[in-house]
């Protein structure tokens, strides 16, 4: 009975399509659609999504030769189901009208309803609402796909989909409604996450340690990443699209637009040699790899705060953030915490510092957005609501996926046999191999 589900589910997804196709046009008199701000905002999308592909290299040449493809398959598969869902009701649960300040009404714009016409969303009035729609979904689909590196090589992979489905609907949808939407709970506070440090990169930090726990360790102890030159490319890949991601957030092509631009790559290349260097502080060999995650923590750190912060700033988050991801890394090893590729150290505590961080360097001479500056500019008041927001979000986000784990593995097994995770996942889930 299992294996009519989910192309029984496609099947009422279609049906659903056909009784509602969104035709209604929506003429607004007030705001006007910018071409170059919606030509950039169309790119910025673009780039967006390329960073899905760009973490299936960046993950699939860490894990074993064995295990590639199929860690490959968990981001990109994220690309087909996560559309579908957001499609269907997803972007209503996040930008819908507001319910209580935690989540949105799902038929707002179930089926993707209100999207033709000039309508537009609020905080992006110079961009049709259906590019705002798939702009987002971009950030939904990348979500779930960072949490991957921590069970990989040990998930079944329908139970995966699963587990991403009902973290999209109860981890991602409201976080991202709390905290983007002009009535969220955690808007209202005062909480700034330019795109998504918060919503993204917390989120998937916390699921990440969740199922590192949940799961236990693998059954081999030994581990050798398969291609070193696939974490170079997927890396690149990141670092390209995340122009996309920070960038594109200033909602349009604009000065804002330009210094989140360069806030990013400053974070970047900051984080990239502070993780060499205090490596070699260590007494570790500079490496590739470290330089790759090094540059992936200063990308997520600056996240939150790119559109806040000044370029100097930016330099100061990125070595930071590599400096205390790195040392969480080797916590997290002396603990034998299994998360298989550090997603929590990298993006968990990367996004925590660089949200922490936000509320110290943010300022209003950077963006009117800023009502209260940050502490280093000697107010508090936004200081203590990213406190606030992060002890709030981080137990919503660990304890909401460990609950997520527990029902997933009662519909279906989470983790596969000791002979299946022997084979390795590739052949045993796929029947594929390199």
């Amino acid at each position: 009975m299992k294996k009519y589900v989910p192309f029984g589910a496609l099947l009422i997804a279609l049906i659903i399509a056909l009784v509602s196709p969104a035709t209604e046009v929506t003429t607004m008199t007030e705001g006007t659609i910018d071409t170059g701000d919606t030509a950039w905002l169309l790119m910025s999308a673009a780039l967006v999504l390329l960073m899905t592909p760009g973490l299936a290299f960046f993950y699939g040449g860490m894990v074993r030769k064995k295990n590639v493809i199929s860690t490959m398959l968990q981001s990109f598969v994220c690309m087909g189901l996560i559309t579908i869902l957001w499609v269907v009701f997803g972007f209503s649960l996040a930008f819908g009208d507001d319910i209580g300040g935690i989540v949105g009404n799902p038929s707002t714009f179930f089926m993707m309803k209100g999207m033709l016409g000039n309508n537009v969303w609020p905080a992006m009035p110079t961009v049709p609402i259906a590019l705002f729609a798939m702009f987002q979904l971009k950030f939904a689909v990348i979500t779930p796909a960072l949490i991957t590196g921590a069970f990989a090589e040990r998930v079944r992979f329908n139970s995966y989909l699963i587990f991403i489905t009902l973290f999209m609907i109860f981890i991602y949808s409201p976080l991202a409604h709390a905290t983007w939407h002009p009535s969220g709970l955690l808007a209202g506070i005062g909480v700034l996450d330019f795109a998504g440090g918060t919503v993204v990169h917390m989120s998937a930090g916390w699921a990440a340690l969740a199922s590192a726990l949940y799961l236990k360790k693998r059954t081999e102890t030994t581990h050798s990443p398969a291609r070193i030159s696939y974490v170079i490319l997927g890396t690149g890949l990141l670092w390209f699209g995340w122009f996309g991601f920070n960038a594109g957030s200033a909602g349009g092509a604009n000065g804002l637009a330009a210094s989140a631009f360069a806030t990013t790559t400053t974070a970047s290349a900051a984080a990239a040699m502070a993780w060499i260097f205090f490596d070699i502080l260590r007494g570790k060999k500079p490496s590739a790899m470290g330089a790759c995650i090094g540059a992936v923590v200063g990308l997520v750190a600056i996240t939150p705060a790119a559109g806040y912060v000044t370029i100097p700033h930016s330099l100061v988050i990125g070595i930071v953030a590599a400096v205390i991801s790195n040392l969480v890394s080797l916590w997290r090893t002396r603990k034998g915490i299994d998360d298989t590729l550090d997603v929590f150290p990298c993006h968990g505590v990367g996004g925590m510092v660089g949200m922490l961080l936000t509320g110290v360097f943010a300022t209003s001479s950077v963006n009117g957005a800023v009502t209260t500056n940050g502490l280093f500019f000697g107010e508090t008041g936004l200081f203590s609501a990213h406190v606030i927001a992060l002890v709030a979000v981080s137990l919503f986000a660990f304890f909401g996926s460990l609950l997520l784990l527990k029902i997933t593995d009662s519909i279906s097994t989470l983790r596969v046999s000791d002979n299946a995770e022997l084979v390795g996942l590739d052949k045993s889930q796929h029947d594929e191999e390199l």
